[in-house]
Protein backbone atom coordinates (compact mmCIF):
# COMPACT_ATOMS: atom_id res chain seq x y z
CA UNK A 1 0.00 0.00 0.00
CA UNK A 2 1.56 3.06 -1.19
CA UNK A 3 1.22 5.68 0.96
CA UNK A 4 1.05 8.84 -1.55
CA UNK A 5 -1.22 6.53 -3.56
CA UNK A 6 -4.17 5.19 -0.77
CA UNK A 7 -3.16 7.66 2.62
CA UNK A 8 -2.42 10.89 0.15
CA UNK A 9 -5.57 9.96 -2.01
CA UNK A 10 -8.13 9.59 1.78
CA UNK A 11 -7.00 11.21 4.54
CA UNK A 12 -4.58 14.16 4.49
CA UNK A 13 -4.35 16.41 7.38
CA UNK A 14 -2.80 19.72 6.11
CA UNK A 15 -1.16 23.40 7.05
CA UNK A 16 -0.37 24.75 3.80
CA UNK A 17 -2.82 24.37 0.43
CA UNK A 18 0.16 23.34 -1.24
CA UNK A 19 0.72 20.60 1.57
CA UNK A 20 -2.84 19.77 0.41
CA UNK A 21 -2.37 19.52 -2.92
CA UNK A 22 0.64 17.42 -2.78
CA UNK A 23 -1.74 15.15 -1.27
CA UNK A 24 0.25 14.57 1.82
CA UNK A 25 -1.21 12.05 4.27
CA UNK A 26 -3.04 12.66 7.31
CA UNK A 27 -1.95 12.02 11.34
CA UNK A 28 -0.58 13.98 14.44
CA UNK A 29 -2.59 14.98 20.10
CA UNK A 30 -1.44 13.67 27.31
CA UNK A 31 -0.41 10.60 29.13
CA UNK A 32 -2.83 7.72 28.82
CA UNK A 33 -3.22 4.95 31.87
CA UNK A 34 -2.57 1.62 32.41
CA UNK A 35 -3.21 -0.23 28.89
CA UNK A 36 -3.84 -3.90 29.07
CA UNK A 37 -1.93 -6.33 26.77
CA UNK A 38 -4.66 -5.86 23.95
CA UNK A 39 -4.89 -9.74 22.09
CA UNK A 40 -2.50 -10.01 18.60
CA UNK A 41 -4.29 -8.63 15.56
CA UNK A 42 -4.77 -11.23 13.66
CA UNK A 43 -3.73 -10.87 9.66
CA UNK A 44 -6.14 -8.51 7.83
CA UNK A 45 -7.93 -10.15 4.93
CA UNK A 46 -10.82 -8.43 3.01
CA UNK A 47 -13.66 -7.84 5.56
CA UNK A 48 -14.09 -6.50 8.92
CA UNK A 49 -15.78 -8.70 11.36
CA UNK A 50 -19.91 -7.89 11.50
CA UNK A 51 -20.21 -6.56 14.54
CA UNK A 52 -23.47 -7.01 17.25
CA UNK A 53 -26.30 -5.11 18.27
CA UNK A 54 -26.42 -3.37 21.62
CA UNK A 55 -28.92 -4.84 24.02
CA UNK A 56 -32.51 -3.72 23.03
CA UNK A 57 -31.32 -1.76 20.25
CA UNK A 58 -31.66 -1.91 16.17
CA UNK A 59 -28.78 -3.95 14.63
CA UNK A 60 -25.90 -1.62 13.34
CA UNK A 61 -26.29 -1.20 9.47
CA UNK A 62 -24.62 -3.83 7.00
CA UNK A 63 -21.95 -1.23 6.03
CA UNK A 64 -21.96 3.04 6.37
CA UNK A 65 -24.50 5.12 4.50
CA UNK A 66 -24.33 9.25 4.24
CA UNK A 67 -24.72 9.78 8.20
CA UNK A 68 -23.39 8.35 11.23
CA UNK A 69 -22.96 9.08 14.53
CA UNK A 70 -21.54 12.39 16.00
CA UNK A 71 -17.58 12.18 17.03
CA UNK A 72 -17.10 11.56 20.71
CA UNK A 73 -14.41 10.19 23.50
CA UNK A 74 -14.57 7.83 26.26
CA UNK A 75 -12.56 10.58 28.39
CA UNK A 76 -14.20 12.30 31.63
CA UNK A 77 -15.89 15.10 31.28
CA UNK A 78 -14.31 18.19 32.79
CA UNK A 79 -15.84 18.65 36.11
CA UNK A 80 -17.14 22.21 36.72
CA UNK A 81 -17.04 23.92 40.56
CA UNK A 82 -20.71 24.59 41.95
CA UNK A 83 -20.08 28.62 41.96
CA UNK A 84 -20.46 31.43 40.25
CA UNK A 85 -19.52 31.60 36.79
CA UNK A 86 -18.85 33.60 33.84
CA UNK A 87 -18.48 32.88 30.14
CA UNK A 88 -16.39 34.37 27.59
CA UNK A 89 -16.38 34.20 24.03
CA UNK A 90 -12.82 33.64 22.22
CA UNK A 91 -13.47 32.98 18.99
CA UNK A 92 -16.74 32.32 16.46
CA UNK A 93 -15.39 31.38 12.97
CA UNK A 94 -15.98 29.50 10.20
CA UNK A 95 -12.75 28.58 8.55
CA UNK A 96 -12.52 28.26 4.99
CA UNK A 97 -8.62 28.70 3.97
CA UNK A 98 -5.91 29.46 5.83
CA UNK A 99 -6.20 32.75 6.87
CA UNK A 100 -6.58 32.89 10.80
CA UNK A 101 -9.10 34.42 12.69
CA UNK A 102 -7.40 37.74 15.11
CA UNK A 103 -9.61 38.84 17.75
CA UNK A 104 -9.41 40.16 21.23
CA UNK A 105 -10.11 39.21 24.69
CA UNK A 106 -11.47 40.93 27.90
CA UNK A 107 -11.84 39.16 31.09
CA UNK A 108 -14.76 38.72 32.96
CA UNK A 109 -15.89 41.44 35.61
CA UNK A 110 -18.64 38.97 37.58
CA UNK A 111 -16.58 36.37 38.72
CA UNK A 112 -13.66 37.66 40.54
CA UNK A 113 -10.47 38.94 39.29
CA UNK A 114 -7.47 36.26 38.32
CA UNK A 115 -8.35 34.36 41.18
CA UNK A 116 -10.87 32.05 39.49
CA UNK A 117 -10.71 28.23 41.21
CA UNK A 118 -10.89 27.06 37.29
CA UNK A 119 -11.49 27.64 33.75
CA UNK A 120 -12.90 25.54 31.32
CA UNK A 121 -12.25 25.97 27.51
CA UNK A 122 -14.98 24.52 25.43
CA UNK A 123 -14.88 24.04 21.42
CA UNK A 124 -17.89 23.48 19.62
CA UNK A 125 -17.90 22.31 15.63
CA UNK A 126 -19.94 21.02 12.80
CA UNK A 127 -18.81 20.66 9.41
CA UNK A 128 -20.47 18.46 6.85
CA UNK A 129 -19.77 17.40 3.33
CA UNK A 130 -16.73 16.26 2.01
CA UNK A 131 -13.31 17.16 4.24
CA UNK A 132 -9.90 16.58 5.14
CA UNK A 133 -9.03 16.04 8.89
CA UNK A 134 -7.26 19.71 9.69
CA UNK A 135 -5.03 20.37 12.51
CA UNK A 136 -6.26 23.91 14.84
CA UNK A 137 -4.70 26.10 17.29
CA UNK A 138 -5.49 28.85 19.55
CA UNK A 139 -3.23 31.71 21.27
CA UNK A 140 -4.26 34.12 24.00
CA UNK A 141 -2.02 36.76 24.29
CA UNK A 142 0.62 34.54 21.87
CA UNK A 143 0.36 31.44 24.67
CA UNK A 144 -0.77 28.98 23.17
CA UNK A 145 -3.09 27.57 24.88
CA UNK A 146 -5.00 24.55 23.47
CA UNK A 147 -4.31 22.07 20.11
CA UNK A 148 -6.68 20.28 18.00
CA UNK A 149 -7.73 18.55 15.13
CA UNK A 150 -10.85 18.03 13.22
CA UNK A 151 -12.87 14.70 12.51
CA UNK A 152 -14.08 14.01 8.93
CA UNK A 153 -17.53 14.68 8.27
CA UNK A 154 -20.75 12.79 6.98
CA UNK A 155 -22.21 14.01 3.77
CA UNK A 156 -25.48 15.00 6.21
CA UNK A 157 -22.89 16.60 8.73
CA UNK A 158 -21.66 16.07 12.09
CA UNK A 159 -20.99 18.28 15.22
CA UNK A 160 -18.58 17.46 18.05
CA UNK A 161 -17.20 19.44 21.30
CA UNK A 162 -14.20 19.28 23.06
CA UNK A 163 -13.64 20.52 26.72
CA UNK A 164 -10.19 21.15 28.48
CA UNK A 165 -8.91 22.59 31.86
CA UNK A 166 -7.23 25.64 31.36
CA UNK A 167 -6.72 26.62 35.17
CA UNK A 168 -3.09 26.92 34.53
CA UNK A 169 -3.32 29.65 32.32
CA UNK A 170 -5.13 31.73 34.73
CA UNK A 171 -2.13 34.84 34.66
CA UNK A 172 -2.96 34.77 30.77
CA UNK A 173 -6.50 35.59 31.12
CA UNK A 174 -6.02 38.05 33.82
CA UNK A 175 -5.23 40.98 31.40
CA UNK A 176 -6.76 42.08 27.89
CA UNK A 177 -5.28 40.12 25.29
CA UNK A 178 -5.02 39.62 21.64
CA UNK A 179 -6.65 35.94 20.41
CA UNK A 180 -5.68 34.42 17.14
CA UNK A 181 -6.93 30.57 16.59
CA UNK A 182 -6.61 28.73 12.90
CA UNK A 183 -8.00 25.63 11.33
CA UNK A 184 -6.19 25.79 8.20
CA UNK A 185 -8.77 24.62 5.59
CA UNK A 186 -9.37 24.30 1.52
CA UNK A 187 -13.33 25.00 0.25
CA UNK A 188 -13.75 23.88 -2.94
CA UNK A 189 -16.06 22.02 -5.64
CA UNK A 190 -14.53 19.09 -4.21
CA UNK A 191 -13.60 19.41 -0.45
CA UNK A 192 -17.03 21.33 0.48
CA UNK A 193 -16.83 20.87 4.48
CA UNK A 194 -16.73 24.72 5.91
CA UNK A 195 -15.28 24.06 9.51
CA UNK A 196 -17.73 25.84 11.87
CA UNK A 197 -16.39 26.60 15.04
CA UNK A 198 -17.27 28.15 18.97
CA UNK A 199 -14.87 28.59 21.77
CA UNK A 200 -15.52 29.62 25.00
CA UNK A 201 -13.86 30.27 28.14
CA UNK A 202 -15.92 29.54 31.46
CA UNK A 203 -14.68 31.23 34.85
CA UNK A 204 -15.80 29.81 38.46
CA UNK A 205 -15.49 31.80 40.84
CA UNK A 206 -13.00 31.02 44.21
CA UNK A 207 -15.73 31.34 46.67
CA UNK A 208 -15.72 28.55 49.77
CA UNK A 209 -14.93 24.90 48.17
CA UNK A 210 -14.35 24.81 44.27
CA UNK A 211 -15.79 22.09 43.68
CA UNK A 212 -14.26 18.50 42.64
CA UNK A 213 -10.64 18.62 40.47
CA UNK A 214 -10.75 18.79 36.78
CA UNK A 215 -11.78 15.46 35.28
CA UNK A 216 -9.45 14.44 33.45
CA UNK A 217 -5.83 13.48 35.63
CA UNK A 218 -2.92 15.56 34.35
CA UNK A 219 0.11 13.05 35.63
CA UNK A 220 2.33 16.07 33.89
CA UNK A 221 0.77 19.28 35.34
CA UNK A 222 2.67 21.28 38.25
CA UNK A 223 0.21 19.69 40.97
CA UNK A 224 -3.33 19.45 42.11
CA UNK A 225 -4.05 23.23 43.15
CA UNK A 226 -0.80 24.73 41.81
CA UNK A 227 -1.26 27.45 39.41
CA UNK A 228 1.91 29.13 37.97
CA UNK A 229 2.35 33.49 38.72
CA UNK A 230 3.33 33.55 35.44
CA UNK A 231 3.27 32.40 31.66
CA UNK A 232 5.69 32.97 28.88
CA UNK A 233 5.13 32.05 25.47
CA UNK A 234 8.33 31.14 23.76
CA UNK A 235 7.63 32.34 20.77
CA UNK A 236 11.15 33.11 19.97
CA UNK A 237 14.20 30.77 21.83
CA UNK A 238 15.48 34.64 23.49
CA UNK A 239 13.84 35.31 27.43
CA UNK A 240 14.30 36.69 30.37
CA UNK A 241 12.97 35.57 33.34
CA UNK A 242 12.03 37.03 36.13
CA UNK A 243 14.86 37.17 38.93
CA UNK A 244 12.41 35.77 41.45
CA UNK A 245 11.64 32.41 39.95
CA UNK A 246 11.53 29.62 42.20
CA UNK A 247 10.05 26.87 40.00
CA UNK A 248 10.20 26.86 36.31
CA UNK A 249 8.21 24.37 34.12
CA UNK A 250 7.96 24.07 29.77
CA UNK A 251 5.31 22.71 28.03
CA UNK A 252 5.80 22.06 24.13
CA UNK A 253 2.84 21.38 21.80
CA UNK A 254 4.99 19.05 19.59
CA UNK A 255 3.46 16.92 17.09
CA UNK A 256 4.16 15.64 13.91
CA UNK A 257 1.89 16.60 11.20
CA UNK A 258 1.13 19.02 8.45
CA UNK A 259 1.40 16.11 5.46
CA UNK A 260 4.33 14.20 4.14
CA UNK A 261 6.10 11.95 6.05
CA UNK A 262 6.74 13.24 9.29
CA UNK A 263 3.11 12.39 10.15
CA UNK A 264 3.92 9.05 9.80
CA UNK A 265 7.43 9.32 11.57
CA UNK A 266 6.84 6.59 13.39
CA UNK A 267 7.01 4.09 10.11
CA UNK A 268 9.70 5.90 8.06
CA UNK A 269 13.11 3.85 6.81
CA UNK A 270 16.30 4.52 5.98
CA UNK A 271 18.20 4.07 3.11
CA UNK A 272 18.53 1.56 1.59
CA UNK A 273 15.40 -0.24 2.19
CA UNK A 274 13.13 0.70 -0.23
CA UNK A 275 9.78 2.36 1.20
CA UNK A 276 7.80 5.25 0.55
CA UNK A 277 8.60 7.37 3.72
CA UNK A 278 12.18 7.90 3.95
CA UNK A 279 14.66 9.65 7.29
CA UNK A 280 18.08 8.57 7.14
CA UNK A 281 18.12 7.27 10.82
CA UNK A 282 14.89 5.65 11.01
CA UNK A 283 11.34 6.37 13.09
CA UNK A 284 13.16 7.19 16.13
CA UNK A 285 12.01 10.45 17.74
CA UNK A 286 12.65 12.23 20.87
CA UNK A 287 11.53 15.98 21.36
CA UNK A 288 14.68 17.73 23.47
CA UNK A 289 14.46 21.51 24.82
CA UNK A 290 18.36 23.06 25.55
CA UNK A 291 19.10 26.13 27.77
CA UNK A 292 21.75 28.14 26.35
CA UNK A 293 22.91 25.42 23.81
CA UNK A 294 23.02 22.62 27.02
CA UNK A 295 20.17 19.57 26.94
CA UNK A 296 18.00 20.35 29.54
CA UNK A 297 14.89 17.83 29.08
CA UNK A 298 14.16 15.03 26.64
CA UNK A 299 10.48 13.30 26.43
CA UNK A 300 9.30 10.70 24.19
CA UNK A 301 6.54 12.06 21.24
CA UNK A 302 3.54 10.80 21.57
CA UNK A 303 2.05 9.09 17.78
CA UNK A 304 -0.96 10.72 17.63
CA UNK A 305 -3.19 9.08 14.85
CA UNK A 306 -4.95 11.72 13.19
CA UNK A 307 -9.00 11.23 11.68
CA UNK A 308 -7.52 10.10 8.53
CA UNK A 309 -4.79 8.14 9.27
CA UNK A 310 -3.56 4.79 8.41
CA UNK A 311 -5.23 5.01 5.17
CA UNK A 312 -8.43 4.74 6.55
CA UNK A 313 -11.00 7.60 8.18
CA UNK A 314 -13.86 4.96 9.04
CA UNK A 315 -11.89 3.84 11.93
CA UNK A 316 -12.34 7.39 13.23
CA UNK A 317 -15.70 8.67 12.14
CA UNK A 318 -17.22 8.27 15.07
CA UNK A 319 -14.28 7.69 18.18
CA UNK A 320 -11.32 9.45 17.47
CA UNK A 321 -7.56 8.12 18.51
CA UNK A 322 -6.21 9.02 21.78
CA UNK A 323 -5.57 12.67 22.16
CA UNK A 324 -6.32 13.44 18.53
CA UNK A 325 -9.18 16.22 19.90
CA UNK A 326 -6.93 17.33 22.72
CA UNK A 327 -3.14 17.56 21.32
CA UNK A 328 -1.24 17.52 25.33
CA UNK A 329 2.12 18.96 25.64
CA UNK A 330 4.88 17.72 26.67
CA UNK A 331 6.29 18.82 29.93
CA UNK A 332 9.93 19.67 30.82
CA UNK A 333 11.03 20.39 35.11
CA UNK A 334 14.03 23.07 34.47
CA UNK A 335 14.10 24.25 38.04
CA UNK A 336 17.35 23.00 38.30
CA UNK A 337 18.09 25.74 35.64
CA UNK A 338 16.04 28.23 37.20
CA UNK A 339 19.56 29.46 38.98
CA UNK A 340 21.56 30.11 35.54
CA UNK A 341 18.09 31.85 34.30
CA UNK A 342 17.99 34.27 37.40
CA UNK A 343 20.58 36.71 36.79
CA UNK A 344 18.32 39.15 34.60
CA UNK A 345 20.26 38.32 31.02
CA UNK A 346 18.67 37.40 28.22
CA UNK A 347 19.11 33.14 27.63
CA UNK A 348 18.16 31.02 24.99
CA UNK A 349 15.50 27.96 25.39
CA UNK A 350 15.01 26.24 22.43
CA UNK A 351 13.15 23.31 21.00
CA UNK A 352 14.17 20.55 18.75
CA UNK A 353 12.93 17.25 17.21
CA UNK A 354 16.38 14.31 16.79
CA UNK A 355 15.93 12.26 13.98
CA UNK A 356 14.44 14.39 11.89
CA UNK A 357 16.04 14.65 8.57
CA UNK A 358 18.19 17.80 8.58
CA UNK A 359 15.89 20.66 6.50
CA UNK A 360 12.85 18.80 6.36
CA UNK A 361 9.70 20.10 7.71
CA UNK A 362 6.57 18.28 9.53
CA UNK A 363 7.32 19.11 12.73
CA UNK A 364 5.00 21.77 15.22
CA UNK A 365 6.62 22.67 18.59
CA UNK A 366 4.82 25.76 20.11
CA UNK A 367 6.04 26.16 23.85
CA UNK A 368 5.28 28.42 26.58
CA UNK A 369 6.97 28.70 30.11
CA UNK A 370 5.44 28.25 33.57
CA UNK A 371 7.00 30.32 36.49
CA UNK A 372 6.49 29.66 40.10
CA UNK A 373 8.12 33.18 42.01
CA UNK A 374 9.33 33.68 45.63
CA UNK A 375 7.14 36.69 46.86
CA UNK A 376 9.52 37.14 49.25
CA UNK A 377 12.47 37.31 47.15
CA UNK A 378 13.75 39.85 44.33
CA UNK A 379 16.33 37.55 43.47
CA UNK A 380 16.53 33.86 44.06
CA UNK A 381 20.16 32.54 43.53
CA UNK A 382 21.86 28.93 43.16
CA UNK A 383 23.30 26.65 41.17
CA UNK A 384 23.37 23.92 38.67
CA UNK A 385 24.93 20.89 40.12
CA UNK A 386 24.39 18.32 38.07
CA UNK A 387 24.20 17.29 34.49
CA UNK A 388 24.63 13.64 33.51
CA UNK A 389 22.88 11.91 30.35
CA UNK A 390 23.95 8.51 28.80
CA UNK A 391 24.97 8.56 24.72
CA UNK A 392 22.15 8.35 22.77
CA UNK A 393 21.03 4.80 20.97
CA UNK A 394 19.13 4.86 17.86
CA UNK A 395 19.89 1.77 15.95
CA UNK A 396 17.56 0.17 12.88
CA UNK A 397 18.27 -3.01 11.14
CA UNK A 398 16.67 -3.90 7.37
CA UNK A 399 16.19 -7.33 6.85
CA UNK A 400 15.25 -7.73 2.93
CA UNK A 401 12.49 -9.91 2.11
CA UNK A 402 13.20 -12.46 0.35
CA UNK A 403 10.61 -13.54 -2.55
CA UNK A 404 6.83 -13.67 -1.79
CA UNK A 405 7.56 -12.49 2.15
CA UNK A 406 8.30 -8.93 3.91
CA UNK A 407 10.51 -6.55 4.38
CA UNK A 408 11.27 -6.02 7.74
CA UNK A 409 12.65 -3.38 10.12
CA UNK A 410 13.67 -3.44 13.78
CA UNK A 411 14.66 -0.37 15.48
CA UNK A 412 15.49 0.39 19.11
CA UNK A 413 16.89 3.93 20.59
CA UNK A 414 16.84 5.20 24.05
CA UNK A 415 18.32 8.01 26.39
CA UNK A 416 18.91 8.89 30.05
CA UNK A 417 19.14 12.53 30.92
CA UNK A 418 19.90 13.65 35.00
CA UNK A 419 19.78 17.41 36.24
CA UNK A 420 20.10 18.70 39.25
CA UNK A 421 20.57 22.18 41.04
CA UNK A 422 19.65 24.15 44.48
CA UNK A 423 17.70 27.79 44.90
CA UNK A 424 18.04 29.58 47.85
CA UNK A 425 14.68 30.59 48.15
CA UNK A 426 13.08 32.59 51.25
CA UNK A 427 11.97 29.37 52.64
CA UNK A 428 15.29 27.57 52.89
CA UNK A 429 17.35 25.65 50.45
CA UNK A 430 15.57 23.74 47.59
CA UNK A 431 17.34 21.25 45.90
CA UNK A 432 15.32 19.76 42.58
CA UNK A 433 17.01 16.64 40.57
CA UNK A 434 14.78 15.40 37.17
CA UNK A 435 15.80 11.81 36.01
CA UNK A 436 14.27 11.37 32.27
CA UNK A 437 14.91 7.97 30.34
CA UNK A 438 12.89 7.30 27.20
CA UNK A 439 12.99 4.33 25.08
CA UNK A 440 11.26 2.86 22.05
CA UNK A 441 11.23 -0.18 20.01
CA UNK A 442 9.58 -1.19 16.85
CA UNK A 443 8.92 -3.81 14.44
CA UNK A 444 8.32 -2.63 10.73
CA UNK A 445 7.01 -4.79 8.31
CA UNK A 446 5.72 -4.21 4.27
CA UNK A 447 5.72 -6.16 1.03
CA UNK A 448 6.99 -5.06 -2.41
CA UNK A 449 5.03 -2.18 -3.27
CA UNK A 450 3.54 -1.73 0.48
CA UNK A 451 -0.08 -3.46 -0.42
CA UNK A 452 0.74 -5.04 3.35
CA UNK A 453 2.47 -2.35 5.74
CA UNK A 454 2.28 -3.28 9.46
CA UNK A 455 4.00 -1.72 12.53
CA UNK A 456 4.38 -2.83 16.15
CA UNK A 457 5.70 -0.24 18.16
CA UNK A 458 6.09 0.70 22.07
CA UNK A 459 7.57 3.98 23.66
CA UNK A 460 8.09 4.36 27.37
CA UNK A 461 8.67 7.69 29.14
CA UNK A 462 9.66 7.15 32.45
CA UNK A 463 9.99 10.71 34.54
CA UNK A 464 11.42 11.26 38.00
CA UNK A 465 11.35 14.36 40.05
CA UNK A 466 12.57 15.01 43.47
CA UNK A 467 11.84 18.55 44.77
CA UNK A 468 12.96 19.06 48.48
CA UNK A 469 11.06 16.29 50.27
CA UNK A 470 8.96 14.91 47.85
CA UNK A 471 9.42 12.99 44.54
CA UNK A 472 7.41 12.47 41.92
CA UNK A 473 7.49 9.53 39.58
CA UNK A 474 5.39 9.08 36.49
CA UNK A 475 5.86 6.11 34.21
CA UNK A 476 4.22 6.53 30.47
CA UNK A 477 3.80 4.30 27.73
CA UNK A 478 2.55 4.54 23.93
CA UNK A 479 1.75 1.45 22.44
CA UNK A 480 0.73 0.69 18.73
CA UNK A 481 -0.22 -2.32 16.92
CA UNK A 482 -1.39 -2.16 13.33
CA UNK A 483 -1.64 -3.32 9.42
CA UNK A 484 -3.25 -2.39 6.08
CA UNK A 485 -3.60 -4.27 3.57
CA UNK A 486 -4.98 -3.63 -0.20
CA UNK A 487 -6.36 -7.03 -1.64
CA UNK A 488 -8.20 -8.36 -4.65
CA UNK A 489 -10.76 -5.59 -5.74
CA UNK A 490 -8.61 -2.66 -4.14
CA UNK A 491 -10.20 -4.14 -0.71
CA UNK A 492 -8.59 -2.04 1.62
CA UNK A 493 -8.71 -3.70 5.69
CA UNK A 494 -6.84 -1.79 8.31
CA UNK A 495 -6.82 -3.67 11.62
CA UNK A 496 -5.17 -1.63 14.62
CA UNK A 497 -4.93 -1.11 18.26
CA UNK A 498 -3.44 2.04 20.32
CA UNK A 499 -2.52 2.53 23.71
CA UNK A 500 -2.21 5.57 26.06
CA UNK A 501 -1.03 5.07 29.97
CA UNK A 502 -0.16 6.93 32.31
CA UNK A 503 1.05 5.96 36.16
CA UNK A 504 2.16 8.45 38.60
CA UNK A 505 3.12 8.21 41.95
CA UNK A 506 4.12 11.32 44.77
CA UNK A 507 6.49 10.11 47.90
CA UNK A 508 6.89 12.52 50.52
CA UNK A 509 9.86 11.67 53.15
CA UNK A 510 9.63 7.65 51.63
CA UNK A 511 6.21 7.54 52.54
CA UNK A 512 3.14 7.46 49.50
CA UNK A 513 1.01 10.29 49.95
CA UNK A 514 -0.73 9.94 46.33
CA UNK A 515 -1.15 7.76 43.65
CA UNK A 516 -3.09 8.29 40.01
CA UNK A 517 -3.01 5.77 36.78
CA UNK A 518 -4.77 6.69 33.46
CA UNK A 519 -5.26 3.88 31.02
CA UNK A 520 -6.81 4.94 27.02
CA UNK A 521 -7.22 2.54 24.77
CA UNK A 522 -8.58 2.04 21.45
CA UNK A 523 -9.05 -1.08 18.71
CA UNK A 524 -10.85 -0.75 15.14
CA UNK A 525 -11.05 -2.67 12.70
CA UNK A 526 -12.66 -0.97 9.02
CA UNK A 527 -12.53 -1.97 5.28
CA UNK A 528 -13.61 -0.42 1.77
CA UNK A 529 -13.43 -0.73 -1.57
CA UNK A 530 -10.70 2.21 -2.66
CA UNK A 531 -10.46 4.25 -5.44
CA UNK A 532 -14.27 4.50 -6.29
CA UNK A 533 -16.52 6.92 -5.47
CA UNK A 534 -17.71 7.78 -1.98
CA UNK A 535 -21.13 5.85 -2.29
CA UNK A 536 -19.36 2.78 -4.26
CA UNK A 537 -16.91 1.72 -0.97
CA UNK A 538 -18.90 -0.72 1.08
CA UNK A 539 -17.43 0.75 3.78
CA UNK A 540 -17.95 -1.54 7.14
CA UNK A 541 -16.15 -1.09 10.73
CA UNK A 542 -16.19 -1.70 14.37
CA UNK A 543 -14.40 0.37 16.63
CA UNK A 544 -14.34 0.28 20.62
CA UNK A 545 -12.47 2.61 22.77
CA UNK A 546 -11.95 2.34 26.48
CA UNK A 547 -10.96 5.24 29.11
CA UNK A 548 -9.89 4.20 32.92
CA UNK A 549 -8.89 6.65 35.47
CA UNK A 550 -7.99 5.81 38.72
CA UNK A 551 -6.78 8.04 41.51
CA UNK A 552 -6.24 11.66 41.46
CA UNK A 553 -8.49 13.08 39.10
CA UNK A 554 -11.17 10.18 39.10
CA UNK A 555 -14.72 10.85 39.78
CA UNK A 556 -14.82 9.32 43.09
CA UNK A 557 -10.94 7.55 42.71
CA UNK A 558 -12.81 5.40 39.64
CA UNK A 559 -13.79 5.80 36.54
CA UNK A 560 -14.02 3.17 33.26
CA UNK A 561 -15.89 4.18 30.26
CA UNK A 562 -16.51 1.72 26.91
CA UNK A 563 -17.66 3.27 23.89
CA UNK A 564 -18.27 0.87 20.81
CA UNK A 565 -19.43 1.37 17.33
CA UNK A 566 -20.26 -0.41 14.15
CA UNK A 567 -20.62 1.16 10.76
CA UNK A 568 -20.74 4.48 12.12
CA UNK A 569 -23.71 3.86 15.13
CA UNK A 570 -23.34 3.85 18.58
CA UNK A 571 -23.32 0.12 19.77
CA UNK A 572 -22.43 0.09 23.30
CA UNK A 573 -21.54 3.46 25.89
CA UNK A 574 -20.80 1.13 29.13
CA UNK A 575 -19.82 2.31 32.49
CA UNK A 576 -18.38 0.98 35.41
CA UNK A 577 -17.25 1.90 38.38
Amino acid sequence: MRRHRIMGALGALTLAAATLAAAGPAAAAEPGGTLATAAPLQAASAQAAPAPAAPGSEPPPAEFGTDWHDPLTPAPSVAHPATRSCQVTLAEVQFRDFTPYRGSYTPPTGCGTADWAKVVLRLDGKVKGRQFDRLGHLSVGGVEIFHTSTPEPSPDGIAWSVEKDVTHYRDTFSRPQPVEMLIGNVVNDTYTGVIDVKVTLTFYAAEGSSGPGHGRADTGRPGAGSVPDRVLPLTTPAVTLPRNTERLLAEVYATGSGGGCEEFWYMTTPDPAPYSCKAADGPYREVRISVDGRLAGIAAPFPTVWTGGWSNPFLWYVTPGPRAFDVQPVRYDLTPYAALLNDGRQHRIEVSVAGVPAGQSGWSAPANLLLWQDAAREVVTGALTREEQSDPANSSHWTPAAPGSEHRLDTEGGHRLTVAGYLNTSHGRVATTVTRTVHNTSVHRWTEGEDRDGLSATWTDEESVTRGATTTRTNRTYTMEGETTLGAGDRLRTVISLGDRADAVTLRGGRETDRSRIDDQYTGDASYTANVPRDQRHAVATTSARYRMYGTGAPGGCYDRTVNTAQGTLTQDRRLC
